[in-house]
């Protein structure tokens, strides 16, 4: 007992040490001797880097300067920054394969936040830390366009005669989310009804385009009613007009995606600053009210039963993987 005791105690004290690094005076004050700001790469859309930029700087009196890419994009710059030994970074935020590959080359350091502590266990990785936003895949529809009594109440009713020509979604060949999306649909249905509804999404003869924002993009105007695309963009659109919904299957797949902080970072306690600050309630509501599921205990985005879904990780996938599942959907999609 008297060993359990010392432990316990131990295991306190580091709790209470790590929060002592959080958001503090001391820790602003260090940062500010580095220059005073941060420099975040990341793949956010630029309407929530923004507004999370805005919410931090009024916050801290810290600078955030941010460069947004694609998460290929940011891999390539943070590992070529890393191996040079001359990172212009402080923190990375983007999808978690792509910052897993990034962190098995060194390029991160574990930061233990006092704002984890917001998140599930099961949301937390034990080498990136807290997966801050599940990026969800599922099907949105035009209400101007479709009685929702038209509407397809389930993911496998897309590919029903019906749709055929109301139906966009990204290439399955050409973008890599999607063909991971496809591969991985036997996660929340049978291997066998996996395998059909591809075969008859691909004799549904979908519209092709190149990616999941053109796909939405079709829908909130109307152009096509039916989209397969991420589920927030319901919540996007509709702030700007638009009516749309999405098919309530509750069991969606996705990726997440995490926060770090550069192994080699210029200004580490800037980084520590806005990883906190990050991680918290105030950018975490920032980020659900774009229609964002971060994943911050009892915050969800204002999109009805937001709270009923449940993320599914999709598969991770390596480039052989990914060549060997393109060749297969080319067969299927394009014959």
């Amino acid at each position: 007992m008297h060993r359990i005791s010392i432990l316990l105690f131990g295991g306190l004290l580091i709790l209470v040490g790590s929060s002592a690094f959080g958001q503090t005076a001391k820790l602003i004050e260090a940062a500010r001797k580095e220059g005073g700001k941060v420099i975040v790469y990341t793949s956010m859309e630029t309407f929530t880097a923004d507004a999370i930029k805005n919410a931090f700087e009024k916050k801290t009196g810290l600078q955030m300067e941010y460069w947004r890419g694609g998460s290929t994009e940011i891999l390539d710059r943070v590992l070529t920054e890393h191996r040079v030994g001359k990172p212009v970074f402080d923190v990375v935020a983007t999808t978690g394969d792509h910052m897993r590959l990034m962190s098995k080359e060194g390029a991160f350091t574990r930061y233990e936040s006092p704002s984890l502590k917001g998140f599930a266990k099961d949301a937390l990785d034990p080498a990136l830390g807290a997966r801050y936003r599940n990026v969800l895949y599922g099907v949105i529809y035009n209400k101007k366009d479709m009685k929702v009594s038209e509407a397809p109440k389930t993911l496998e009713d897309v590919v029903k005669p019906e749709y055929r020509g109301k139906l966009v979604m990204p290439d399955p060949v050409n973008h890599t989310l999607t063909t991971q999306w496809l591969a991985s649909l036997d996660k929340i249905m049978p291997k066998g009804r996996a395998e059909k509804f591809i075969r008859d999404l691909a004799a549904a003869k979908p519209i092709f385009v190149e990616s999941i924002v053109p796909a939405a993009d079709r829908v909130g105007t109307g152009e096509t009613p039916v989209g397969i695309t991420f589920v927030r963009f319901v919540l996007t659109y509709n702030k700007q007009g638009a009516s749309l919904d999405y098919v309530r299957d509750y069991n969606m797949l996705g990726d997440g995606q995490y926060i770090s902080l550069g192994a080699k970072a210029p200004r580490p306690n800037a980084g520590k600053a806005f990883i906190d600050f990050f991680l918290d309630d105030e950018s975490m509501k920032i980020q659900a009210d774009t229609g964002e599921f971060v994943n911050r205990k009892g915050i969800y985005p204002p999109l009805a039963d937001a709270d009923k879904i449940k993320f599914v990780q999709m598969y991770q996938f390596g480039k052989e993987d990914f060549e060997m599942k393109k060749k297969e959907y080319q067969k299927i999609f394009l014959q």
